[in-house]
């Protein structure tokens, strides 16, 4: 009798032992996919506190993945991709496990932190109109905007307030900014691609043969009230996000700063982009601000 109950408990240790290696495995899966994607978001991951950097890493590997299905499977049927991927999203979640690594840090991010479904719903939808869209109009653009950005600095603000919905609802609205600011720097940043290899102009009413330097200074203060009503949120987050978020927003600052430098002929003509060593500078830079309470 002892022997069986020593076996049965060896056994449930065993097997809780081996769940967790499979979670930690497609964890780093999700670490993987950052760090091959993004030089910027990765840093700022980094500088947040250590609790906060497995569940925005599967965060990322979810939309990252999303979002290449739509950009970079181009000799595959797209529609049918992201319909199975949609399809073994909200599977995931319903069943607490997936098979497939980025789903499965995926869904346990969202049942552990109660990321609401609308928010992935808006997210997949986004990614579906780029299936179906290349020029957008004010509503589809303010649509595309908050599926594709807005929402996912949502899911993060869910992680860094831990459960505290009063902090959740305040910061909210400055979390929606920095997302959209990002994806609106992004679509500066890669409107050759955009153009070239998939046909598409974001901006409302903007023509990329007649994309002029008015039609960008237009945009760039828009771009700019994102990141000043951003920043005011940055310095409200906990002391473990507080870091890493703004990081990013320094980050982004200075490639949408080189970007506002250029003409908009040079836009039109390459991919701006902030050389890696510079975001060093810019991390040792940014962590001397928080140090000495700047920020």
């Amino acid at each position: 009798m002892v022997y069986l109950v020593v076996c049965t408990v060896l056994f449930k240790n065993i097997n809780k032992n081996f769940m967790q290696l499979y979670k930690d495995t497609c964890l780093k899966c999700s670490r993987i996919i950052t760090q091959n994607y993004s030089t910027s978001f990765s840093l700022g991951i980094k500088a947040l506190a250590k609790k906060f950097h497995n569940p925005i890493y599967a965060i990322y590997g979810f939309v990252r993945y999303a979002d290449e299905i739509v950009d970079t499977f181009h000799d595959f049927d797209k529609k049918e991709l992201l319909e199975t991927f949609q399809r073994d999203t909200y599977t995931a979640i319903r069943q607490k496990i997936s098979l497939n690594p980025v789903l499965q840090s995926f869904q346990d991010v969202v049942n552990t932190y109660q990321i609401e479904h609308e928010l992935i719903a808006a997210f997949l939808h986004s990614m579906e109109m780029d299936l179906y869209f290349q020029h957008y109009n004010d509503s589809r653009y303010e649509e595309y905007i908050y599926g594709s950005a807005e929402v996912v600095g949502l899911m993060c603000l869910r992680v860094f307030c831990e459960g505290d919905d009063a902090m959740y609802q305040r910061l909210k609205a400055p979390a929606k900014s920095l997302g959209s600011a990002f994806q609106k720097v992004n679509f500066l940043r890669d409107m050759k691609a955009d153009f070239e290899e998939r046909g598409r102009v974001y901006f409302p009413g903007v023509e990329f043969l007649q994309f002029s330097n008015e039609v960008k200074g237009q945009i760039e203060e828009d771009i700019q009230k994102d990141f000043d009503d951003a920043f005011q949120g940055i310095r409200a987050l906990p002391i473990g996000a507080k870091m890493g978020v703004y990081l990013a927003y320094v980050y982004y600052r200075k490639l949408f700063d080189k970007i506002k430098g250029m003409p908009a002929s040079r836009v039109k003509a390459e991919r701006i982009r902030v050389p890696d060593s510079r975001k060093l500078t810019l991390m040792v830079q940014s962590y001397f601000k928080y140090q000495l309470k700047a920020i």
